[in-house]
């Protein structure tokens, strides 16, 4: 013989153990795929510093520390003629490492430039420019 205890609800409901909600005036609703909370995520400004400036000659720029899981925008611009890397390092900056997409050269540029070069996903991984100009100044801005 079974024995089921009744379950006295004084109330007249049954509190949900899920996520609900609604309005102030109306009943609550449950979360579902088909009902999900009326939420976005939102992103805070990024807290990273900016890398700016300017060389007239070759040479490295940087460290740029980027933030988690943000874009890392390259912007180049002036009248310079050479090529541009944009560098990764994971110790510190005492190697650095051009970028590479299936094993072909990333992140080099020739022109002015406003693009989103890479995103970072490693604690500690630090970003450089590395100039090498063979005529005119170079302004830089390396930034999230």
């Amino acid at each position: 013989m079974t024995i089921v205890a009744e379950v006295e609800i004084p109330a007249g409901f049954v509190p949900q153990y899920a996520m609900a909600f609604g309005a102030v005036d109306a009943p609550a609703v449950a979360v579902h795929d088909g009902n999900p909370l009326p939420v976005r995520l939102l992103k805070k400004p990024a807290g990273s510093v900016p890398l700016a400036g300017s060389l007239g000659a070759s040479g490295f720029a940087g460290p740029f520390l980027p933030e988690l899981d943000r874009p890392i925008w390259v912007t180049l611009s002036g009248d310079w003629s050479g090529t541009v890397d944009l560098l990764r390092s994971v110790d510190g900056g005492v190697t650095k490492f051009p970028l590479t997409a299936g094993g072909a050269r990333w992140a080099r540029f020739t022109a002015n430039a406003n693009e989103a070069a890479a995103e970072e996903s490693e604690v500690g991984a630090s970003y450089y420019l590395f100039a090498t100009l063979t005529g005119g100044t170079l302004t830089y801005r390396v930034a999230q």
